[in-house]
């Protein structure tokens, strides 16, 4: 006999690869403002999609929480990692991560603060991973060109990028917009060597936030 041909698995059309993608960004985007726990009808209405779109794509809640976190980690560490690569100030590239982090709605990464969200899934481990290392490098190569004080962690880069970035209560990310650079560069200008201040406590690291969460 001979071999059995594969069955080919269609591939999903444009359209609905579209639509998945609205509702992830109409998700993260949503997930800043109101927390992950925001109406699912209200996702579908931000992402002009029907309801129907939505609950055929992420059934449950927790599968599109995932799937937001996981894009998150995903596009953060490569923002990261171009950062690194095309900016030879280390100082410089530090910043535009921080900045590029703020485009990227690092603050709908609060469910990973949530003791219900399954912060162990193998491929969240790995897209974590790859973030902390690739954020780490911008943090240790600035702290040994003398260009970011020394008494600062990663852990404090992404809490105070994470915060800067939350909009207002009763605002949107698009209200807020116009204060985010703002506000993020001058917590940057507080990070730049050499220090003005001493600072209480000890370095955060991504460890410490984790073990709080």
């Amino acid at each position: 006999m001979g071999d059995v041909p594969a069955r080919r698995v269609p591939r999903p059309r444009a359209d609905a690869v579209r639509n998945r993608e609205r509702l992830v960004a109409a998700a993260r985007e949503m997930f800043v403002e109101f927390g992950c726990s925001v109406p699912y009808d209200e996702i579908a209405r931000r992402a002009g999609v029907g309801n129907a779109t939505l609950y055929r794509n992420f059934p449950e809640r927790p599968g599109l929480v995932h799937e937001v976190v996981l894009s998150i980690l995903a596009r953060l560490t490569e923002r990261a990692e171009t950062a690194a690569a095309e900016e030879s100030d280390t100082f410089a590239a530090l910043s535009r991560f921080a900045h590029a982090a703020a485009e990227e709605r690092v603050g709908a990464l609060c469910p990973m603060l949530d003791g219900t969200f399954d912060k162990d899934h193998p491929d969240l481990v790995v897209e974590r991973e790859r973030l902390e290392e690739a954020v780490e490098g911008l943090v240790l190569r600035a702290q040994a060109a003398g260009r970011l004080r020394p008494d600062v962690g990663v852990g404090d880069l992404m809490v105070g990028v994470s915060q800067l970035t939350r909009p207002l209560p009763g605002t949107g990310c698009e209200d807020f917009a116009p204060f985010v650079h703002r506000h993020l560069q001058l917590f940057l200008d507080g990070l730049e060597a050499p220090a003005r201040s001493e600072l209480p406590g000890s370095a955060a690291t991504l460890g410490d936030l984790r073990r709080d969460a």
